[in-house]
């Protein structure tokens, strides 16, 4: 007891973010620093602000959206808001109840449980979460059948606060046990341009203007790509150009990179060449195509395919994936629309 004791609290202590962690991130730690979502935050300011006002605890929250568009960071926001513990985990850690049990047990009143990927939480684990949700409690079994027993612990109240990139995979009971849930959408450029200047700002990087939108549009409309083409666009101005970002310099740069003018990757252009040459422009399963590029298929639907469907190079059928007219003038490749009707014409006539 003594050893499963000592090895939560080392657990409890990885998953809080100390001082230093906060400080070298370029993630905002306040609401009013957070730019974008601008529905969602209003959300959560009122939420917080009533919370406070009655010193209770948050509803529990759910976040949907693909990856890097701020679900983590407005988890940090909520819980310095609060004025809270947060502590982290994810649906694939979770692989017992004894997991979860370990964490709920040692939550205090008003902190806040924040699980990523909670849809990957398995189902046995997501059981032990509504008694906790709904009465803050957990049952405890024990002994075997008919000497069975069971305890229920009281727990202190607690905000859950999921995260998920495939809302529909969350079954019904766990969802609908969330008092907030908000989808987050891709950002427009103009608050991505924000976004550069202030983290160019905090890396003490010399940008102007022009330079911060071109970083900005090719940046997929996640943040997290923006910060990550900025640290690369920095790299190369540093080395090729006296250290400031400049329009011609983030160009470059991100050309160097394989990155074009619509934030297309050498990614995106591998899974639009599969489709349209492979499979004759689709329709194809996203099983295919995983197999084709030897690329693990939750990547392709969680990462890859969001954004491609966004901006219209690729469409979702019934039957499967398929690139659209876009894609094929994207790629320089000609577009017809009866390829596959002679495709099938030759096969007859073999």
């Amino acid at each position: 007891m003594i050893q499963e004791e000592a090895n939560i609290s080392d657990i409890l202590k990885k998953e809080i973010p100390g001082d230093e962690d906060i400080k070298f991130s370029l993630r905002p730690s306040r609401l009013a620093e957070y730019i974008g979502q601008n529905k969602v935050t209003e959300t959560l300011k009122i939420a917080i602000e009533a919370a406070l006002k009655r010193k209770e605890s948050l509803d529990h929250i759910l976040f949907n959206g693909p990856p890097g568009l701020g679900k983590t960071t407005l988890a940090h926001i909520i819980a310095n808001e609060m004025g809270t513990r947060i502590i982290t985990s994810s649906g694939p850690a979770l692989e017992k109840g004894g997991d979860l049990m370990g964490i709920l047990t040692h939550l205090e009143k008003g902190d806040i449980l924040f699980i990523d990927e909670i849809h990957r939480i398995p189902k046995i684990v997501e059981e032990f979460l509504y008694p906790a949700m709904e009465d803050f409690a957990v049952d405890f079994i024990f002994d075997k059948g008919a000497h069975a027993r069971t305890h229920r612990y009281r727990l202190e109240p607690f905000t859950l606060i999921g995260a998920t990139t495939r809302a529909g995979l969350l079954s019904s009971p766990l969802r609908e046990r969330f008092g907030i849930t908000r989808d987050l959408d891709f950002y427009d450029e103009n608050d991505l341009t924000k976004i550069v200047k202030r983290s160019a700002s905090i890396l003490e990087v010399p940008i102007d203007d022009e330079g911060a939108f071109e970083i900005a549009r090719r940046s997929r409309g996640t943040p997290r790509v923006a910060n990550r083409l900025l640290k690369r666009v920095r790299d190369y101005a540093q080395v090729r150009a006296h250290g400031k970002i400049t329009k011609n310099v983030a160009i470059d740069a991100l050309l160097l990179e394989g990155i074009d003018e619509q934030g297309i990757g050498e990614t995106d252009r591998k899974v639009l060449k599969t489709i349209i040459i492979n499979y004759k422009g689709g329709p194809v399963g996203i099983e295919a195509i995983a197999s084709t590029l030897q690329i693990e298929a939750d990547v392709l639907i969680d990462v890859v395919e969001p954004y491609l469907l966004k901006t219209g190079f690729i469409i979702r059928t019934p039957q499967g994936r398929k690139a659209t007219e876009i894609a094929y003038s994207h790629l320089g490749i000609s577009f017809n629309k009866n390829l596959g009707l002679f495709a099938d014409n030759d096969r007859k006539r073999k």
